[in-house]
């Protein structure tokens, strides 16, 4: 009896771990106002936010079109990512995990252009997986 009791926690146990591994938190790191036509934007993240495994651009109020990112950590590392994808207002990036383990980031830069598919300013805000 014993045995199987203690068979079952350590199921219940290792089904708990993978659950809380796809349910970690997001924190939103920051949000940048979109500017007409080609730009380049920075979202400074402080040391103070925490460590991080993955990101997620979200998108608002109006449509961009994403050329890529870099990735900035707090070792001085720099992550680019090719992005090239059209996103829709209320549109999200796929989630992007971060290389080894838990990261600080220190700052992350955009490049995006409009081309006349904003009917008004839109948001991009980055969010972090803890």
């Amino acid at each position: 009896m014993k045995i199987k009791l203690f068979f079952a926690s350590m199921v219940a146990l290792v089904a708990m771990s993978f659950t809380s591994l796809e349910n970690r938190p997001w924190e939103l790191l920051g949000a940048r106002k979109i500017n007409y036509g080609l730009d380049r934007d920075e979202i400074v993240v402080t040391r103070a936010e925490g460590v991080f495994t993955a990101v997620q651009l979200r998108i608002k109020r109006s449509p961009i079109n994403m050329h890529k990112m870099s990735i900035h950590y707090g070792n001085g590392e720099v992550d680019e990512k090719d992005l090239r994808e059209n996103f829709r207002a209320g549109s999200t990036s796929r989630i992007i995990d971060l290389p080894g383990n838990k990261r600080v980031i220190r700052k992350v830069v955009l490049w995006y252009d409009t081309k006349n598919l904003a009917n008004g300013k839109g948001v991009v805000e980055l969010w972090g997986r803890h």
